[in-house]
């Protein structure tokens, strides 16, 4: 989809949907607004407000971010101790409800789900060709947005029927975190029945991918027999494992054949707005994880060395295993084997580690226009690693586990890892288990991940320093949630 723009101005007039009680018998086209009576008319029409419902999923570019910074894996970096002070107070478990990425996040996600509910209430207004599929993307959409909100933040708003707007303040309050799960779950198997395996158009949702959230939805509720039958198509799909791990994250490694889903950016279409910048087609995840001031000849841009890897992860990654070099870029073992680039910096990043976010560092060529703001590299949300770690965790859990299985699946990822078979995993049980936990964190490390991961398996308090039980399995509901919609907040805060 790096050729399908974003709609934004006809979609963004008809989402915005301000409230009016001027009287019963109002009619918006009185003040000139544009409703579904003037635009919902042709198939095009639905198919660009769909597009408008994966808009969101961009401005979601600090979530990977966050699940790392988080946990073990990274340091928040920056300039000095108050850049992205954010960033800094999750780093050190100083977490507070006026964090400016939670208050992003749980924006862009309600925005995503408004504009898939719009669709919704609007569904029988017209009959087409595709029209089914095209409402599972937008049910997939919906179900990932609450999957990031519940993960995120525990119980939340539940609302499916209709948009919601200004008026509706107040009159929702927090779903218990079941309830939601129950609708991604709906949302999920729905899509599943009428999405397509294989979509024309590269980014958008397919059957896999449906099957492949599901999948770790159920993980997360420890449904461990019905996520294992849900991912095996996937698994017996049409993927497979790159040979190169480091190709999975060049440009020419996007949508490839390990791709289940990926979120879609672009530099096609400059984007110059400091104001909001992190509502553009560009990844700014990508400026924020590179080196500081970089000079040189190298291939790498330069950037604002958030997000840094720890030294920590670094030294959990075996002898011989290839990830660690396209997981971790040693900007000082970098210099020593490259002189010929003549690399360069002024000032080493706040908690500085040596060590910078290789898989998403910004690279020369890839951006465009305001350049800190149009990196054009896709967030790869699922990859068939990924699904054969889920598939193989959810059958050694299973009710009746599948060591055999499990092992299968493992061994899988780490033959692409190591080059060869020496290094298969032949425990069963628990020890398996904490094989396969251990596999997703080397395997899909500066992903986004980690932290979740550590929460939903009872690894937290153990693993991440200044993580409180029963407080930091979440984080804080946005004050302004809480001051304006009146909404509880979680224990701890």
């Amino acid at each position: 989809m790096k050729n399908l723009k974003f709609i934004i101005s006809i979609a963004a007039l008809l989402f915005m949907g301000a409230a009016c009680t001027k009287f019963v018998a109002y009619n918006p086209q009185e003040d000139y607004q544009i409703t579904a009576n003037d635009y919902l008319k042709t198939a095009d029409d639905f198919n660009k407000m769909a597009i408008g419902v994966y808009s969101p999923l961009q401005w979601l570019y600090a979530n990977p971010v966050i699940g790392d910074v988080a946990s073990d894996n990274s340091v928040s970096g920056g300039e000095n101790a108050t850049d992205v002070l954010g960033l800094q107070q999750i780093d050190d478990y100083q977490i507070t409800a006026n964090n400016f990425y939670f208050s992003e996040a749980w924006k862009s996600c309600y925005e995503g789900i408004n504009r898939a509910n719009y669709l919704h209430e609007n569904k029988a207004k017209l009959d087409f060709a595709g029209k089914e599929a095209l409402y599972g993307e937008v049910y997939f959409l919906r179900a990932y947005y609450y999957f990031e909100l519940v993960r995120m933040f525990g119980d939340v708003p539940l609302f499916t029927e209709k948009r919601l707007s200004a008026s509706d303040s107040r009159k929702f309050a927090r779903a218990p975190k079941a309830d939601v799960y129950k609708q991604i779950e709906l949302d999920l198997n729905n899509a599943i029945k009428v999405l397509p395996s294989v979509n024309a158009q590269k980014g958008r949702v397919t059957k896999f991918a449906a099957h492949a959230l599901l999948g770790k939805v159920l993980l997360y509720q420890n449904k461990f027999d019905a996520a294992a039958a849900i991912l095996e198509p996937v698994v017996n799909g049409p993927f497979q494992l790159v040979t190169n791990f480091g190709d999975i994250f060049l440009q020419s490694g996007e949508n490839g054949s390990e791709s289940v889903f990926e979120i879609q950016y672009s530099n096609i279409s400059p984007f110059y707005d400091w104001s909001n910048p992190g509502r553009g087609q560009g990844n700014l995840a990508v400026q924020m994880c590179g080196v500081r001031n970089l000079a040189g000849t190298s291939p790498y841009g330069q950037g604002w060395s958030i997000n840094l890897p720890t030294k920590e992860l670094a030294s959990a990654f075996a002898a011989g295993d290839k990830r660690k070099a396209v997981t971790i870029l040693d900007i000082e073992a970098y210099k020593t084997a490259n002189p010929a680039f003549n690399i360069s910096y002024l000032v080493a990043p706040y908690k500085n580690t040596g060590l910078y976010n290789q898989k998403y560092h910004p690279r020369k060529g890839e951006t465009s226009g305001q350049v800190e703001l149009n990196y054009l590299n896709n967030y790869r949300t699922i990859r068939f690693a990924d699904v054969l770690l889920m598939a193989a965790e959810a059958n050694n859990r299973a009710t009746t586990p599948n060591d055999t299985k499990a092992q299968s699946y493992l061994n899988k990822v780490r033959q692409r890892a190591f080059g060869d078979n020496l290094h298969n995993i032949t425990s069963t049980g628990a020890a398996l288990k904490q094989a396969i936990w251990d596999e997703r964190r080397l395997e899909l490390a500066m992903e986004g991940d980690r932290f979740f991961d550590l929460v939903r398996t009872g690894q937290a308090a153990s693993k991440i320093t200044g993580f409180k039980a029963n407080k930091n399995e979440v984080f804080p509901i946005p004050q302004q949630e809480v001051d304006i919609s009146g909404l509880t907040q979680n224990t701890g805060y």
